[in-house]
């Protein structure tokens, strides 16, 4: 097909959806159920032990056949291909996109080297995890790490943070309890309040910059540093026994005073939003072992082939874009909410605000013109009942349109699990009052009034009333684990990729986030009273600069 027929393909192919969506305008998803009374059947997708329902969506089947075309039109198939493999993609920075090759199984033959490149990281990264966990790791003065600290920002924190904690459960034993904590902010405040509360015998510093340039994370660095030598001396084994470096440029962790075999590297074709199965993933790994990494890497890889074998029909991450960009770009339905009902999943929209936000952000095409669709929808959300008390009321009675997203484990607080034998009835009970809420939430938010006792309605005040019509998909996965969290992951990093290619974007730079910091480069001389010309700022910017330098 040529360019020219394609382009016909695509436009014949919106103006449909765009005359559907004109016409969905006037009907409501009560409707849509009363017509397709199999519309569970019809419209979800069992894929191992996840389970998308996405038949509270408004659509049909012309609609949803129309979107698959659309997504064919466009050369998603291609496109697919083309990320899986070391093609640079990432066109404005002449990279490649492989963060899939992060979890790539050690067998496998397409990609060998860079493979065989990744898992020579990962098994050192593996022998320290062992070495921590088994209490052979020691601080200069003999003792056993106790604590490990993960400095970093972005990618190199939300992610390792949002799994350490979804994976609470996993936790491992070791010789001695061993507790990972996390540091991002550059104002110090995180970690002054940290460093109160820890020995500096006993702890380990994990240094996490792709560039190992970031400001943010070398500042926290350095005061953690001086925490250090202060404590127990300025001394080669202060840096060599307490601090670990994660990064893609060696030579900076050795300047700066980490030992090679301390020293654990990355690839520029690595996102840091896409890092965490990388060794930025140590603190996972500490967390839950080995193995359990093993298996977190395993459920992404198992996505990653579904991603590029199943049907565009069956397909998780095409569906789950697809739906998004019909709501986006035709139903102009502008925010989306991600709502887990498990408070395990308490990072998790924060971890998805920077991977599809940062990723799709953007107004500029791949052919350097305007974009011709609204691109990214604003993400927000919360674990699901603490954002019953917040802002659900929006969602029910507001005057938005909402998209959501609701998460939840079928089975929790396994019985046998020993943190649990005792109390365990207790918990599944209140396990089965987060499931009633996840199912009645979305019930509500789809069929408003027709959700409510019929009996009752006639009385009620317009202010006791629900429109609905609002749409969700809901995604359950058997248990919260390793492996379905792997899945989680990165089936929504998929759905950025197929977004992207709708869109026509790049997903894998993000200079709106780079220009920003250089400007705070440009202004910090001036705040230390290195430089005192303000005559190229703008008055705002300089009368804000004369009040934080008044004494």
């Amino acid at each position: 097909m040529s360019h020219i027929e394609q382009f016909s393909v695509v436009t014949e192919l919106r103006e449909q959806l765009n005359q559907l969506a004109e016409a969905q305008k006037n009907i409501h998803l009560n409707e849509l159920f009363e017509k397709e009374t199999q519309r569970f059947e019809q419209y979800s997708v069992q894929y191992q032990d996840l389970t998308f329902d996405f038949s509270k969506h408004r659509i049909d089947q012309a609609i949803f056949k129309n979107l698959i075309q659309f997504a064919e039109s466009k050369k998603l198939a291609q496109w697919i291909q083309r990320l899986f493999s070391e093609e640079l993609i990432n066109y404005t920075e002449q990279r490649a996109a492989m963060h899939w090759a992060l979890r790539q199984p050690s067998e496998n033959k397409k990609n060998s080297k860079i493979v065989q490149a990744v898992h020579e990281q990962l098994e050192r990264m593996y022998r320290i995890v062992e070495k921590i966990h088994a209490g052979q790791y020691r601080g200069v003065t003999g003792e056993v790490i106790q604590d490990v600290v993960n400095i970093g920002v972005g990618g190199s924190d939300l992610g390792p943070l949002m799994v350490t904690h979804a994976l609470s459960d996993y936790q491992v034993h070791t010789t001695k309890p061993l507790h990972v904590h996390f540091v991002s902010t550059m104002d110090g405040s995180q970690l002054s309040e940290l460093l109160h509360q820890l020995r500096p015998e006993t702890t380990l510093f994990i240094i996490s910059s792709k560039s190992f340039g970031t400001i943010d994370t070398l500042s926290n660095a350095q005061t953690v540093r001086q925490w250090l030598e202060k404590s127990l001396g300025q001394c080669e084994g202060v840096l060599k026994n307490h601090f670990i470096g994660v990064s893609t440029k060696p030579e900076k962790m050795t300047a700066w005073g980490i030992a090679p075999e301390n020293q654990l590297l990355l690839w520029d074709w690595v996102g840091g939003r896409y890092s965490l199965w990388s060794c930025i993933g140590l603190p996972i790994a500490l967390t839950i072992g080995v193995d359990g990494f093993k298996q977190l890497l395993a459920g992404a890889y198992a996505i990653d082939e579904h991603f590029q074998n199943a049907e565009f029909s069956e397909n998780l991450p095409v569906l789950m874009g697809m739906l998004g960009v019909w709501n986006n770009n035709f139903l102009n339905i502008q925010t989306h909410a991600v709502l887990p009902y498990d408070g395990r999943l308490k990072y998790f929209a924060a971890y998805l605000q920077q991977l599809e936000m940062e990723s799709n952000g953007k107004s500029i095409q791949r052919n350097n013109e305007q974009v011709e669709y609204d691109t990214c929808p604003i993400l927000w959300g919360e674990v699901g009942p603490n954002a019953q008390h917040a802002f659900y009321q929006l969602l029910h009675q507001g005057t938005h349109s909402v998209s959501c997203d609701f998460i939840a484990p079928v089975h929790r607080y396994n019985a046998n699990q020993f943190t649990y034998a005792q109390n365990a009835e207790a918990l599944i009970e209140q396990h089965h009052l987060a499931l009633s809420n996840c199912l009645a939430q979305s019930r509500l938010l789809a069929f408003g009034n027709q959700a409510l006792d019929q009996k009752e309605l006639t009385d009620l005040p317009k202010y006791k009333q629900y429109t609905g019509n609002q749409p969700s998909t809901t995604l359950l996965m058997k248990e919260l684990s390793p492996y379905s969290l792997g899945m989680l992951i990165a089936l929504y990093e998929h759905k950025v990729f197929v977004q992207s290619v709708i869109w026509n974007i790049n997903p894998f730079d993000q200079w709106g986030v780079e220009k920003g910091k250089e400007i705070a480069n440009q202004l910090l001389p001036i705040l230390n009273q290195q430089q005192h010309d303000l005559s190229a700022l703008d008055a705002s910017t300089q009368g804000l600069i004369k009040i934080l330098l008044q004494k």
